[in-house]
């Protein structure tokens, strides 16, 4: 069962919404100030957030920001962010800021829920709702060809397995489910120009409520986090690609032997 905080200063919320999101194997702790959320995620550990955008003590962004910033393990937890007033600003703001999906109030509990499933998908974990698939997975897989580990460029290895990322000189800073999925995505074409409205297309595709300025935002993170290599180049009224070339074999296995 994955257990999921909520930060809503509407008390009235939470109940109806565990009993909802029990049927999905979730398990929803509540809390009504931020103050209230900093001392669960201290004390427990949660494998999703749910975050309102306006809250007492402080608002739901500056929460997000302090969370991205704090402790190592907080940094992972994939934020789910809420907001009544549903503002585009707001919700480009909270992306930039660390947050992997944004859900405008008054919201649907199924569209939640599939929200939710979705980021934990993206993160490794799965719920009740997967099961039939791991069965699938599980009863095919001696007739797939085992997919590489690893993925390897000059100077950059994504592990596919931990969804980290490092290059020459060890582990980069983490990456949020948003940006892990945009270098996937140009990894999977070195060189190639992928448009905005192809990224655009493969982050919805991934359920997340996202924008064209959104796309260039996230590209900025992904560039600062992949520094000192230029690894996402722009190509002016075109797009963006992986400036990275694949490791020779050489290369990779050594880069294999040393991780």
């Amino acid at each position: 069962m994955a257990k999921v905080l909520l930060i809503d200063d509407d008390e009235a919320l939470a109940p109806p919404l565990a009993q909802y999101l029990a049927r999905f194997d979730f398990e929803l702790v509540s809390a009504v100030r931020p103050s209230e959320g900093l001392q669960r995620l201290e004390s427990e550990a949660f494998d999703a957030l749910i975050l309102d955008g306006m809250l007492p003590e402080m608002d739901g962004l500056e929460f997000c920001r302090r969370l991205r910033a704090g402790e190592e393990a907080w940094r992972l937890i994939p934020v789910l962010m809420l907001s009544a007033r549903g503002d585009l600003t707001d919700r480009v703001v909270g992306l930039e800021l660390g947050a992997d999906d944004y859900l405008a109030k008054p919201f649907e509990p199924r569209e939640l829920a599939a929200r939710l499933q979705s980021l934990l998908r993206r993160a490794g974990l799965r719920t009740k709702v997967d099961e039939g698939a791991v069965a699938a997975a599980a009863t095919s897989s001696t007739e797939r060809t085992p997919v590489a580990r690893l993925r390897h460029f000059e100077g950059l290895t994504i592990d596919m397995d931990r969804r980290e990322v490092s290059n020459t000189g060890g582990a980069l800073p983490e990456l949020t489910s948003m940006e892990y999925e945009l270098l996937l995505m140009l990894a999977s074409e070195p060189g190639r120009v992928f448009s905005r409205d192809e990224i655009l297309n493969h982050l919805r595709g991934q359920e997340a409520d996202i924008y064209t300025r959104s796309v260039d935002i996230l590209v900025s993170r992904l560039r600062k986090k992949l520094a000192p290599l230029d690894a996402v180049k722009t190509l002016r009224n075109a797009g963006y690609c992986l400036a990275l070339a694949p490791a020779s074999a050489a290369a990779a296995a050594k880069a294999s032997t040393s991780s």
